[in-house]
């Protein structure tokens, strides 16, 4: 767009049609910015003029309809939310248009971004690119499924239990979990309050790594991330080589499929080759972060719920309601004060254990994880089946739900394909405010998909849905 090969109005028109012919098949885009060709036209008009244009000048974005757009509509996938019209934009949306962005529309997400299923009562379900029985994931899932199908290049996502990065591994595209309070909360509804705050945050979605440095690169209240396309890779092996990074295949939790140990084996021979020091080693702590997860945010998130629908909760879609049932259950005295006391002493050991993990990673500043135990399940699917063992969907992401309690920086990238020709991804987890070092690596493994280094069928499929 920058040497007019080709227009702002040109590249948002062709989103455009490609929304209008593919997503009645999948709805992952639920709200369109009507705006968007007016935008594009201006845009349009400052590039003819020669005038001075931000980094993402008419770049087409779609953002989870959980996060506010200043005069569109975003609902969290609540019906006491479906007619709210924002009037201001989030801090996030805000940067991401004075860099030149332009909102294309609103992807589905689960009601009130409850993972990991994307349905709501207000759009109903999205559909996986893939295999449209199975789901795209939540609750990122519609934004994860509109950048597979090519309905926007890059989007922008939340995650508080892996939203934005298995929604990423189910889609086969990549998704960045920033470093807990790198990336302004304001604006997103549900709101990160009280311990959430330790965990929630909003991050960028792509197809390539490289996108996902750019668009961080606006988000972020700090960022000492180069974004240069033609230099990116290369800074990349440069900038890990000898790094000490490892790995490991099962978080003494769950159990993984066999695709998925392949999946992070095949990672960790590639960061080897590229020069990095690689070893197989489980860090501390990480056996401990779905129990901490629940023990740190499940009430928190279950008492928003409950004061949010108050008087209204025949509102609520099948998957709120139990939330709800089960609160009024507990909603005694003398559990509350129990409840409260087992808080006060998660977040007490939460410290202790981060302690311990960051301490390790002093000098293993990177290490790879699988993003969860399966690849994309089943709509409504309430248990998925690893290794003949039956695991609920919810315990089967211990494996992100760990790092949004340490609050460390997280992408998934896909490296592989599933025996069923599902996309596989792995997640790479660094250290806090070293985004940069994890985008490196994972533009690393891009690249060896992308060469052929290690067939995944993943870039032929983008391939196939452009085409």
């Amino acid at each position: 767009m920058r040497t007019r090969a080709v227009s702002p109005l040109e590249v948002v028109e062709a989103h455009l049609r490609q929304i209008e012919q593919v997503n009645p098949s999948l709805n992952a885009i639920v709200t369109i910015a009507d705006s968007a060709p007016d935008r594009a036209r201006v845009a349009e008009a400052a590039v003819i003029s020669k005038s001075e244009v931000g980094v993402l000048h008419g770049l087409p974005l779609t953002v989870k309809d959980t996060i506010d757009t200043k005069g569109l509509r975003t609902t969290s996938g609540s019906q006491l939310r479906n007619q709210h019209i924002p009037g201001h934009d989030a801090t996030v949306i805000a940067r991401l248009k004075s860099a030149g962005a332009i909102i294309l529309g609103k992807t589905n997400t689960s009601e009130m971004a409850i993972p990991y299923e994307t349905d709501n009562p207000v759009f109903g379900l999205t559909n996986n690119p893939h295999d449209l029985t199975r789901t795209p994931g939540g609750s990122s899932g519609g934004e994860a499924a509109a950048i597979a199908a090519c309905f926007s290049p890059a989007g922008i996502g939340s995650d508080l239990s892996g939203s934005i990065r298995v929604p990423a591994h189910f889609c086969g595209i990549v998704g960045l979990k920033p470093t807990t309070g790198q990336v302004p909360m304001d604006g997103h509804w549900p709101a990160a309050t009280g311990p959430l705050s330790l965990g929630a945050c909003i991050g960028p979605m792509a197809r390539r790594v490289i996108d996902l440095a750019l668009l961080f690169s606006v988000m972020a209240d700090e960022l000492p991330i180069e974004v240069s396309a033609s230099e990116f890779a290369q800074n990349a092996h440069r900038r890990l080589n000898g790094l000490q990074v490892a790995y490991y295949p099962n978080d003494g939790i769950v159990p993984v499929t066999e695709d998925t140990a392949r999946a992070i084996a095949a990672a960790a021979k590639v960061l080897a080759d590229a020069g990095l020091i690689v070893r197989e080693e489980r860090p501390p702590a990480v056996s401990e972060g779905s129990r901490l997860w629940i023990e740190l945010f499940s009430q928190t998130a279950s008492e928003q719920l409950r004061e949010f629908y108050r008087g209204h909760e025949e509102a609520a879609g099948p998957r709120v309601s139990a939330i709800l049932r089960r609160q009024t259950e507990d909603a005694t005295l003398e559990n509350r004060i129990k409840t409260a006391e087992r808080l006060a002493q998660a977040i007490v050991e939460r410290e202790r254990r981060r302690e311990d993990l960051l301490a390790w990673m002093k000098t293993t500043p990177l290490f790879l994880a699988p993003v969860g135990a399966v690849p994309a399940f089943e709509h409504g699917a309430e248990r998925v089946k690893v290794n003949d063992e039956l695991i609920s969907t919810f315990r089967a992401f211990s494996y992100s739900q760990t790092f949004n309690v340490f609050g460390l920086p997280a992408v998934s990238v896909p490296i592989a394909r599933s025996s069923e020709g599902l996309p596989v991804g792995v997640q790479i987890v660094g250290r806090p405010f070293e985004e940069d070092r994890v985008l490196a690596a994972a533009a690393i493994i891009e690249e060896s998909v992308a060469d052929g280094t290690h067939a995944s069928g993943v870039q032929q499929h983008a391939r196939d849905v452009r085409t």
